[in-house]
């Protein structure tokens, strides 16, 4: 996933870059709302938000948000506990209110709980993309064995980079994703890589998975079949 983290607590958001990041997310982090507000149009698949920031609250950012139309999950970090200020962060929009402090693995925890139920009206957890299917939830894929008798799907290893390409298109299955899109999502803003890195990840999954599974749009970027 490709995730938003709002956090001015310097040591916190460190600690929750490098914890997502090792977990194999792709993390922006931002310390302030102006900050955050420059990033609005990026694709990310969800945001991580502080309550209270430097140049404002990151609550009432977020119903702001909403009211204009964004659905994207969001998790509202806060050290605030009182019952009313739980109401009132669920209320303006967010999809779950951690309080801290807290340990990053329920945070994540938390997050794929609010995927699981944000995708379950958009993107089924488990996708079936002809013969291969990709468990989003589960961060796990599977494909049918050529030449198997039961037909039993096995399961195929992929690599941290290789599972967030696919990740990014299975997400968006069925539309073209442009190049420029895809490297955000999967590299990050500041990341210092080769021009044809993404080429050699789907060279990779199109091996595992195969060659059909990856369309190249020319001139565009890439498609993966819509959902069966």
């Amino acid at each position: 996933m490709r995730l938003l983290l709002l956090e001015d607590d310097a040591l916190l958001g460190e600690g929750l870059r490098d914890f997502l990041r090792a977990e194999g997310h792709v993390v922006e982090w931002c310390t302030s709302l102006s900050a955050a507000q420059a990033l609005q149009d990026e694709p990310f698949d969800a945001l991580l938000v502080d309550w209270q920031l430097p140049d404002g609250s990151g609550v009432e950012w977020v119903h702001a948000r909403r009211a204009l139309g964004d659905a994207r999950p969001v998790l509202v970090l806060t050290a605030r506990d009182r019952l009313a200020d739980r109401v009132r962060g669920l209320d303006s929009g967010a999809d779950d209110y951690l309080v801290k402090p807290f340990a990053p693995e329920e945070m994540l925890a938390r997050l794929r709980a609010v995927l699981r139920r944000t995708s379950a009206t958009t993107t089924a957890p488990r996708l079936d993309l002809g013969g291969v299917w990709v468990d989003l939830a589960g961060r796990g894929v599977w494909r049918a064995p050529e030449g198997s008798d039961d037909g039993t799907p096995e399961r195929v290893e992929l690599t941290a980079r290789e599972w967030s390409v696919l990740e990014a298109l299975a997400r968006r299955a069925g539309r073209v994703v442009t190049k420029g899109e895809l490297d955000r999502l999967v590299l990050g803003l500041d990341a210092q890589v080769q021009s044809n890195a993404l080429e050699v990840h789907v060279s990779a999954l199109r091996r595992k998975l195969g060659h059909d599974l990856i369309e190249t749009v020319r001139g565009l970027g890439y498609r993966v079949p819509g959902p069966k």
